[in-house]
């Protein structure tokens, strides 16, 4: 049988920070609702960074509370700094993600500091949540590590070599990113194949990948991850967000496509894709003159496809 696959959504940080219109903390908690209702039991809900650079997730920590009353879902948020780090632990999320570039020159204009120094500041992230006493887990994206619009070219030996220290330096799980859009599948296939083999027993610990249809090849990338191995994938509903690094990003893989792939194959994912296109139209009227993307909705689930939760 197809094992389960995790979809995590991503939407409510990935995508609202990257487009200008700014969702209530009330439209988000029906989206948080709906999700979950629809079988989503993982959401990046928000990140912790100064509300003047990104006023659209101010409300993460009301919104971080909202979602832990909702039994078993795993809430994470993005931290890009020790600062952030406590503020995650102080709301009590599930999970929080450190983005750590493969592409110095993306690392620079991302958050302002070498891929050298973000590995410091993961371990003294590291030293904080173990003093805390909390549980909350530690997970890194390792983001352009298929390219970079600034960089160009990043070489797959540093993307392992940053794996492999991202976990020495107290990581407990990491993923790859295609930030910018740059992956194919022959690519994707090789470098999260190396990068298995690589971590040898700690394989487990490489489970995500992240994926961006700027040039509509995030679901074939998708379909490459999976036959190597790979167990949990971020997605947007709608497809919102992109980069804002990467100029005329078309945004991040839809959940709705991803789902509707997953559930076509015979994967299990728990979520019923029939309730997630409602959700979809829903954040769509929420989000006029926005660019959305995905496929699915277009022209609806095929009369063959139940579209119930699988």
């Amino acid at each position: 049988m197809n094992p389960h696959i995790t979809v995590r959504e991503v939407g409510l940080r990935d995508g609202l920070q990257s487009i200008q219109t700014i969702l209530s903390t009330e439209q988000k908690k029906t989206w948080i609702n709906a999700a979950y209702a629809a079988g989503q039991r993982e959401i990046e809900v928000g990140s912790f960074v100064p509300a003047r650079l990104l006023p659209q997730l101010a409300d993460t920590a009301e919104v971080v509370a909202h979602a832990k009353t909702l039994p078993g879902l795993e809430v994470s948020v993005l931290v890009p700094n020790l600062k952030g780090a406590e503020r995650a632990l102080e709301v009590g999320a599930h999970s929080m993600l450190l983005p750590l570039s493969a592409s110095a020159a993306h690392s620079a204009a991302n958050v302002r500091k070498t891929p050298e120094e973000m590995l410091k500041t993961l371990a003294e992230i590291r030293a904080l949540r173990d003093a805390s006493g909390s549980s909350c887990v530690i997970e890194v994206g390792l983001s352009t590590a298929f390219g970079c619009t600034i960089q160009g070219d990043v070489p797959e030996d540093e993307v392992v070599r940053l794996l492999i220290a991202a976990l020495d330096a107290g990581a407990e799980r990491v993923g790859l990113a295609d930030t910018v859009g740059y992956a194919d599948p022959a690519q994707v296939k090789r470098l999260f194949s190396r990068a298995f083999d690589a971590l040898g027993t700690r394989r487990d610990l490489l489970s995500c990948g992240h994926f961006h249809d700027t040039r509509g090849l995030a679901l074939a990338n998708v379909m490459a991850a999976l036959e190597v191995g790979v167990t949990k994938f971020d997605a947007s509903l709608a497809g919102i967000g992109g980069c804002p690094h990467a100029p005329g990003a078309s945004g991040n893989v839809s959940t709705e496509d991803v789902v509707y792939l997953l559930d076509r194959m015979g994967y299990s994912t728990g979520i019923d894709l029939s309730a997630l296109l409602t959700l979809r139209k829903q954040i769509a009227a929420w989000l006029p003159g926005e660019q959305l993307g995905g496929s699915i909705w277009r022209a609806g689930i095929p009369r063959s496809v139940s579209g119930a939760r699988t």
